[in-house]
Formats: C-alpha cells, structure tokens, sequence
C-alpha cells in the first residue's frame, strides 16, 4: 500500500493515478474530505467532478500511515515541516516530495526540509508539467523523478510509473525542486501581464527572461543546466505560464485587474504556492547575489509595495545589455 498525505487537488489526483495498480492511503487534515472520498468516492472540495477508484481509502489520523514504507508527500510547501514532524516516520519510510516551493524563515527547498525531519527516510522529489485535473483523468503526463544514485532514481520512476503517467529519472534533486519553485512566481508574473493587458509578446518575455532567471538562481544553488531545461524547469514552466489552469496564473490575473494580494488570494480553497515562495525565493537570491528583477517584481506586487503599471516602468527601464547575462 502507498499513503499518500494530502488530499489537495494534486494529492488526490496521484492517489487516484497510483490507485491504477496498487490500494492508497490517503492522508486529510480536513475531516468532510475524509468522509467524502470513503462514502461518495468524491473530493468535491479540491477535485470536483472525479469519481475516486475504490482502491483509495481516506483517513485523517496521522498514525495510520505508520503500516506503510512509501509515502508521496503532498502538503503545500510550507507546511510540509509541519506535516513531517506530526506524521510517523521513525520507521525511515520512503518520502517522494510532491511540494514545490521553499520555506520561509529556513529558506530551505522540500528535501533539506525532510532531511531535517526524518533523517531515517529514503529522499525523493516529484516535479514536472502537471495540472491535477489532466492527471485525474488519466491525461499523458510527463514528469521528472530526482533522487540520490541514478539505480534508485530509476528504481523510484519504475514504482510510481502508470500507463499514462511517465517519470523521468534524475539524480539533480537540487534542479528538480527549484524549477518546481520558480515557475510559481513566475506564473504570478504572466497572470499578471494577462490581467493588465499586456498582451502575449509581453508574455512570452516573461517566460524567456524568467527562464533565465530560473537558470542563475538554479546554478548558483547547485543544480544543473540539463535539469532545468527539462520537465521539472522549462517543462513546467511553459504550462504554469500558459494556462488559467494554473492557480499562480489566476492569481496574477487578479493582481494585474487592479486587486490586492489579500483581495485575490480571499476565498481560495486551493493554495498558489508562489504567492509565498515570491519573498522567500528574493532572499534567498539576495544572499546568493543572483539577479532576479521579474521575481522581485512578483514580490513587490504581492507584498503592495508597487502597481502593475510602476512595475513595467522599472523593468522597461532597466540597462540594455546582452542576452546571454
């Protein structure tokens, strides 16, 4: 059996992915998702519209996660400490870390986080060009799977591959989770362009330039080039940027159509992940000295401190210079 924990919409569509081949424990703190799913075989509060296979039984008690060695990790990213130190992972269960971002205060990305907590645990990071909605409804899908040792990196891709569900193997942990952390700012930034009208080349601007963005912030951290120019990087990248799917996107929309961070992100069920990491991941280039003015931007929309209009000023005006830098 595999658990995984975090009945959000992304959890339970990879419990419904897993559940192809083997039974799931799914893991939610809110009690009606856990009634829901066992009763209905429905998650009406994050994934609407999915009948649930029969093989995914829900629970709310941490503890009975304590019977299974394989855990897919699926909390948003900043509680995903909080998760690991309440949950039961004295046994060293294998932990696949499905969230993307990185921690406020620690500055750490998912694994160094895990590392921390359950020291006794086999590490792994799930990342890649994903929407929930296309997984739960066996979509193709591609995505990358990095762990330590290029054997059990292929190993870990082999347990969770499904028919129409495809990871790649890696050993650039590192790589795999800044992609997955940076698209979601940059996201922000596209929604927003979106939201002000500033039309599609404006867009694909920001993509480009975030891409490198992405790149500096990536290899001053470690990672390598081939990583981020693959699924978990440029590969999610293009999605998060190019759909209203994306909740980063709406989010952007939203601040772009003239509305506060706190107005936009009111009554959201479901988390945008880059609406936190946008702060954290400034700081954490700042101490790197890495270059970052789109996510700076995103930073200083979010946080009130400048309008779409002032933001596109600065950034038009910054020096020319060349495009490999």
């Amino acid at each position: 059996m595999i658990a995984i924990l975090g009945a959000g919409a992304w959890g339970t569509a990879l419990a419904q992915t897993m559940a192809l081949q083997e039974d799931v424990l799914l893991w939610a703190r809110e009690i009606e998702v856990v009634a829901a799913i066992n009763t209905t075989r429905q998650n009406p509060l994050f994934l609407p519209g999915v009948l649930l296979s029969p093989r995914i039984r829900a629970t709310a008690d941490l503890g009975e996660l304590a019977s299974c060695d394989f855990w897919l990790v699926v909390p948003p990213a900043q509680h995903v400490r909080r998760v690991l130190q309440a949950a039961p992972v004295g046994h060293g269960p294998t932990l696949i870390l499905c969230a993307k971002g990185i921690e406020a205060g620690s500055l750490q990305l998912m694994a160094e986080v895990a590392a921390e907590v359950a020291p006794a645990s086999p590490l792994a990071v799930l990342s890649g060009p994903s929407f929930a909605a296309d997984v739960a409804r066996g979509l193709p899908t591609a995505v990358t799977l990095a762990a330590a040792g290029e054997q059990r990196a292929a190993a870990l891709a082999d347990r969770i591959a499904r028919p129409t569900f495809r990871p790649y193997a890696t050993t650039d942990i590192t790589g795999c989770e800044i992609g997955g952390a940076v698209k979601n700012v940059l996201a922000i930034a596209c929604g927003a362009a979106m939201g002000a009208g500033l039309g599609e080349s404006a867009r694909a601007a920001i993509v480009a330039r975030g891409f490198a963005e992405m790149t500096r912030f990536g290899l001053a951290r470690g990672a390598r080039a081939e990583t981020l120019a693959g699924l978990s990087g440029l590969g999610d990248l293009v999605l998060t940027c190019g759909s209203t799917q994306s909740r980063n996107m709406q989010l952007g929309m939203a601040l772009g159509q003239g509305k506060s961070a706190a107005e936009a992100l009111a009554g959201r069920l479901s988390v945008a992940e880059g609406a936190a990491t946008a702060p954290v991941l400034v700081e954490a280039a700042g101490r790197t000295n890495v270059d970052m003015p789109i996510s700076q931007a995103v930073a200083d929309l979010l946080a009130g401190n400048a309008t779409v209009d002032e933001i596109i000023d600065r950034l038009l005006a910054r020096p020319l210079k060349s495009e490999s830098v």
